[in-house]
């Protein structure tokens, strides 16, 4: 005897999937291209079939059951290996074609992942790459992304698959006009009597934590700018309005041009991971297969161009010179 559902009982696990992962009916209707009360009439079917309740659902949110959570991850491994069997059998494993949807936060993107979409295209002319930047951590199943770069001490516990790529660290600076006007900070502590400009998002604190080998120093700096992005603290240290601490990859240049000079050398922030994040499931396909190996290929020396400026001895013209 035939149940409902039986000829369209993937796509129903999909929709419930994508409720899951996305939190409302909403995204997971707009990650599947169908309405919003498709997808809830599919999560319903699906409780009508087992006779039982996946979902809480009120006016203002939804949460799953016990009974779904199980579920889903049920779910999911079934979708993963359906869409494995589908992507060989289709040649997707090995032919790099379709839509490749990318993410990175913005100063770093631009600095050394939008270089590579153009070696990747190039490479892969049968792919259309959809390039996005966001400071938040990213959702790659409710926004459809294939993968995101992504930095942060420690990735918090989820069903991504996590790349490391590298390694990252802030450094004090300051335009040499501040520090004539209020002088040079001889320690961390003396960071306190100066204005500071803090960057904020979530992948950066607005304490800021110092190390220099074994010893620590923590900071709550005040200033007149706090900011989400690397540019608009970039410019604030470059028109003279005070100190920051931003990502090495993000002032190496305007070090080596004299515009901002390194205050307090010898102490740094603790390093952050550099990772390739990717949605959950045992099959990836040729396209992203290929920007993976681009990515392994290419920013892990870039990256170390960069930091290793900050370990040669002299290479910084230091504030304390």
């Amino acid at each position: 005897m035939r149940k409902d559902l039986d000829y369209g009982l993937l796509h129903a696990m999909s929709a419930f999937v994508h409720v899951m992962d996305g939190g409302s009916f909403t995204a997971a209707a707009q990650h599947m291209g169908i309405t919003k009360a498709q997808v809830s009439r599919l999560v319903t079917l699906l409780e009508n079939r087992l006779q039982t309740k996946l979902l809480q659902r009120t006016t203002r949110r939804i949460a799953a059951t016990s009974v779904g959570e199980r579920y889903a991850e049920q779910c999911k491994a079934i979708l993963d290996l359906v869409a494995e069997a589908e992507g060989e059998a289709g040649g997707a494993a090995h032919q790099s074609s379709g839509r490749l949807r990318v993410m990175s936060m913005t100063g770093f993107g631009n600095r050394y992942i939008t270089p590579l979409v153009a070696t990747y295209c190039a490479a892969n002319p049968r792919v259309t790459v959809e390039y996005h930047s966001s400071q938040n951590p990213p959702d790659l199943l409710a926004e459809g992304i294939d993968v995101s770069i992504y930095l942060a001490q420690a990735l918090p516990d989820s069903a991504l698959v996590a790349l490391r790529l590298g390694r990252m660290f802030s450094v004090l600076c300051a335009a040499p006009g501040y520090l004539a006007r209020q002088g040079v900070p001889a320690s961390p502590q003396a960071l306190a009597g100066h204005t500071c400009l803090r960057l904020v998002n979530a992948s950066f604190s607005s304490t800021w934590e110092l190390e220099q080998g074994r010893q620590r120093f923590t900071l709550e700096p005040e200033g007149p700018l706090v900011g989400n992005t690397v540019e608009v603290l970039l410019d604030g240290a470059l028109s003279g309005l005070g100190i920051v601490m931003l990502p090495a990859y993000s002032v190496v240049d305007d070090l080596q041009r004299g515009r901002l000079v390194q205050v307090l050398p010898g102490w740094r922030s603790p390093e952050i991971g550099i990772f390739a994040l990717l949605p959950s499931g045992r099959f990836v396909d040729a396209k992203t297969r290929a920007w993976i190996d681009l990515l392994k290929q290419h920013l892990p020396p870039a990256v170390a161009r960069d930091t290793a400026y900050f370990e040669a001895s002299g290479g910084v013209r230091q504030a304390n010179d």
